[in-house]
């Protein structure tokens, strides 16, 4: 579905790729992980041509992206990203229906797929489709997102940091909600994500990506089982607590009081051998 072939991408005197090279199957869920700036996310766009290599090749569906229309392009391709990016003076229902519309699906056609999507997004069309993004809270916007970008029926999603923006409950149930989605209408997916523990459970494979290059491409179990390198920063050395000098230790000289000296200045009379107390 995608091959990303020997692909270099430069943004001005920066190096942001050099020698990418990665292929998604079809049906498949693929996660994208590394460091801020290691690639991920300019990757990602050079599926849909938001950027375009310097070197290399990008295939989807076997075609070159460089001889399509990036316009076109765009529309069959499903795009989820971290912000939400919803209109806020259209309702849900016009969100959602928006590229449809634009392609000239008859509007009781977009209305069904309207419903049908917010139904399937765990929004139920009576209750939402006529409220505004503003009347929505994170996750509800993220699901309306995510029902946009299936608005056109595409095959392939790419997914920018989809869930980064919700708290962990609702980031960990929309992404089982996605799962079963993408399994239940046979989607391909390319998601990237900093979170490791996310990309373990919902990926079939996980490409890992540092300094513009792909490291490790595996899934879940091979990379637990052999990483190419530790997951997360590198654990800090130990501070060593400095010592503070020692204190040079003061002679305390210990001093009767006048009164206590005065009293032993004066020695008691011992008493004599001829005195009655050595007598037998």
């Amino acid at each position: 579905m995608i091959d990303v072939i020997d692909v270099d991408k430069r943004w001005g005197a920066t190096w942001a790729l050099q020698g990418v090279s990665l292929r998604v199957a079809r049906g498949e869920l693929v996660a994208l992980v590394g460091e801020s700036g290691s690639g991920k996310s300019t990757t990602l766009k050079l599926i849909n041509r938001l950027a375009e290599p310097t070197r290399g090749q990008v295939l989807v569906g076997g075609r070159d992206v460089m001889a399509q229309d990036p316009v076109a392009l765009r529309r069959t391709i499903g795009t989820v990203f971290q912000r939400f990016a919803l209109f806020p003076h259209l309702s849900v229902a016009e969100n959602v229906g928006l590229l449809p519309r634009l392609l000239g699906w008859a509007p009781a056609d977009t209305l069904a797929r309207t419903r049908e999507l917010l139904q399937l997004v765990g929004l139920a069309p009576d209750v939402y489709q006529g409220r505004f993004p503003r009347e929505l809270s994170g996750g509800q916007q993220q699901r309306v997102g995510l029902a946009r970008a299936l608005a056109a029926r595409p095959a392939l999603m790419l997914m920018d940091e989809p869930f980064g923006a919700l708290d962990p409950i609702t980031r960990g149930k929309l992404g089982a909600e996605y799962r079963r989605i993408h399994d239940e209408l046979g989607l391909t997916t390319l998601m990237v994500t900093h979170d490791m523990v996310e990309a373990l459970l919902l990926a079939d494979r996980i490409a890992v990506m540092a300094e513009g290059r792909v490291l490790q491409v595996g899934t879940p179990r091979e990379l637990l089982a052999a990483p190419s390198r530790p997951f997360g920063p590198p654990p800090r050395p130990p501070r060593a607590s400095p010592r503070r000098p020692a204190r040079p230790r003061k002679t305390v000289r210990k001093t009767m009081p006048k009164t206590a000296r005065s009293a032993w200045s004066v020695s008691a009379p011992r008493p004599s051998p001829s005195s009655s107390s050595w007598r037998a």
